[in-house]
């Protein structure tokens, strides 16, 4: 058994000796390792360009305070309608305040004081002044536009649904609650009404 072993091994290594001694063989294996080193370069720079062009197609929708109102009360109107009892519907959303915008900003601030004795009173008095300063931002244009950080959506002040089942305590409830629920605000901004 140990017989074998040895002349397994000694053909092993034998045909390495044979594979490193032929010229062809180690030009074949070198060219091979060298298109495999290519291989894995390509696709990992292919994997990346198509990343990136992923991204860049896929810009995100923003929408004016105007839009925003229409696209909720068409979204609420969908919803309530399903809601069993509620019958056709109608939905109006107010907004407290439009989108806002919070941009980078560098401040400030400088103080002194000064004291001033005389006949035997000590005065003091300090002045402090305080500079604000928006951080700007060249476009490829070249103009200069000051760096947003985030945007802060729309804040719904009120809903009103008028519907043919709002007469019903149990329907108005529904609604005031899948209202409450979609948009996360307290029921006291809801009002839910009967349609005429």
């Amino acid at each position: 058994m140990k017989g074998d072993e040895k002349e397994g091994k000694a053909r092993g290594t034998g045909l390495l000796d044979l594979l490193a001694e032929n010229e062809n063989y180690r030009k074949i294996i070198l060219g091979a390792g060298l298109v495999g080193i290519a291989l894995i370069f390509l696709s990992g720079f292919l994997t990346n360009s198509g990343k990136t062009q992923q991204t860049a197609v896929s810009p995100s929708k923003t929408y004016t305070a105007e839009e925003y109102e229409t696209h909720l009360e068409t979204e609420l109107t969908e919803l309530i309608t399903k809601i069993q009892g509620v019958g056709s519907a109608n939905v109006m959303v107010t907004l407290e305040q439009t989108k806002q915008s919070v941009y980078a900003k560098e401040e400030k601030a400088s103080g002194q004081t000064t004291k001033d004795q005389s006949d035997g009173t000590t005065r003091n008095e300090t002045d402090q002044s305080n500079e604000t300063n928006y951080i700007l931002v060249k476009g490829a244009d070249g103009s200069e536009q000051a760096l947003a950080v985030t945007e802060i959506q729309p804040v719904v002040k009120g809903v009103v649904v008028v519907c043919d089942g709002g007469g019903n305590p149990v329907v108005q409830q529904s609604v005031i609650d899948a209202v409450t629920t979609a948009l996360d605000i307290s029921s006291v901004r809801v009002c839910v009404i009967k349609a005429k």
